[in-house]
């Protein structure tokens, strides 16, 4: 963090001289070392470089298993860090899960059992209308 001018002015006041910023020269040279460290490896060792997996963004919902587990849904194995997600009596294979619907095909499913149950038509009376006949030229219903 920054030191505000007061704290700079006590330092000053006790004989201690604020840290300067490297010159030009100093600076070019830092980052030198620092591309050739990086281009030799960057001090990582080998077993953690082979052992790191790629970072690639998870399916919404999903996370790495933590440890070893079994798959409620087929029974079968999983390792630890592989792919898992909500299944219907734990964690399991992201191919185990149930397809999640979309509004729309909510909405449809609802709608079509509402007619195949006759709810939307109960409470209605029957036409009157009459095959190829106008609304107008109808007989009330007897």
């Amino acid at each position: 963090m920054g030191e505000t001018p007061a704290q700079k002015a006590a330092k000053a006041a006790r004989g201690q001289q604020p840290k300067k910023r490297p010159g030009k020269a100093q600076r070019e040279a830092i980052k030198r070392a620092q591309a050739a460290k990086k281009k030799a490896g960057g001090g990582k060792s080998a077993a953690k470089k082979t052992s790191a997996k790629k970072a690639v963004p998870l399916p919404r919902g999903s996370v790495r298993a933590a440890y070893p587990g079994t798959c409620p849904a087929c029974f079968k194995d999983y390792a630890k860090g592989d792919v898992i997600t909500k299944v219907t009596d734990g964690w399991g294979h992201p191919g185990c899960a149930p397809r999640q619907l979309s509004a729309a095909e909510r909405e449809f499913a609802r709608n079509k059992a509402r007619i195949e149950s006759g709810e939307t038509f109960r409470g209605q009376k029957p036409s009157d209308w009459r095959r190829g006949a106008s609304p107008s030229s109808t007989r009330p219903a007897r």
